[in-house]
């Protein structure tokens, strides 16, 4: 009874925290589950996937692999480039979920975008277990998608409707996330060296096949002038 006392109180107080993020996910994944059912996929693809894969943007491209051409190289090198971030702030996350136990398993494996900049910034009260505010954290914000994802695939599957153009939404979705950024910057070297290489790529390689060699020479050329661009940010600040 004691310990569903504290699983209780740490829900609470994750709960809060998770509500901004509720909205977006699941009228995000409302838009994924019904762009699944425009390509042909059934119900059950969007709910298997957004519970499965649960890497947002990943999901949409993940969309387009099933109803190509068989190619597991380039689905993977896709990946990498797309969720490279991950590797990043998940090693900055490893002291945090040291010592909560198997749940990290489960933390690690949900780990997004969102549920980073919660745990790594949240305040969580002395007599409340952090882990599993962590937990829970992570729990929710995967559920909101999952459940986005779900009403998405069902009302695509029973309300038929007139869906050209949908396919538009994973470019509309990356456009969203680069003005964002854009609008995250006080200097924008990052944003226009990804702008520039994608163009030089689809100069170069076609529409059909500049995608990875951009996301290689963009990871390539941040990579090469870090230092640099920390200079140009600490000047700025």
């Amino acid at each position: 009874m004691k310990k569903r006392n504290q699983l209780w109180i740490a829900f609470r107080v994750a709960f809060p925290y998770t509500v901004p993020i509720l909205a977006g996910f699941v009228f995000l994944g409302i838009a994924y589950g019904i762009y699944m059912n425009s390509l042909g996929f059934s119900a059950i693809y969007p709910i298997l996937m957004s519970f499965t894969i649960f890497a947002g943007s990943m999901e949409f491209v993940a969309a387009n692999f099933l109803i190509g051409a068989f190619n597991p190289i380039n689905a993977l090198f896709l990946t990498l480039m797309v969720n490279a971030r991950h590797l990043f702030y998940g090693i900055s996350m490893l002291n945090k979920y040291g010592g909560v136990g198997k749940k990290k398993w489960y933390m690690i494996f949900g780990l997004c975008d969102e549920s980073f900049a919660i745990n790594n910034t949240i305040n969580v009260p002395m007599n409340v277990d952090k882990g599993w505010v962590m937990f829970f954290v992570t729990l929710l914000n995967h559920f909101y998608w999952v459940l986005g994802a779900t009403l998405g695939g069902i009302f695509g599957s029973f309300i038929k409707f007139n869906t050209e153009g949908l396919d538009f939404v994973m470019t509309s979705l990356f456009v969203v996330i680069f003005i964002e950024q854009w609008m995250k910057e006080e200097k924008h070297i990052s944003s226009l060296v990804g702008l520039g290489a994608s163009i030089v790529c689809l100069i170069i390689f076609g529409g059909n096949s500049f995608l990875i060699p951009a996301m290689i020479a963009i990871l390539g050329l941040l990579t090469l002038s870090r230092k640099s661009l920390e200079k140009v940010e600490a000047k700025a600040i």
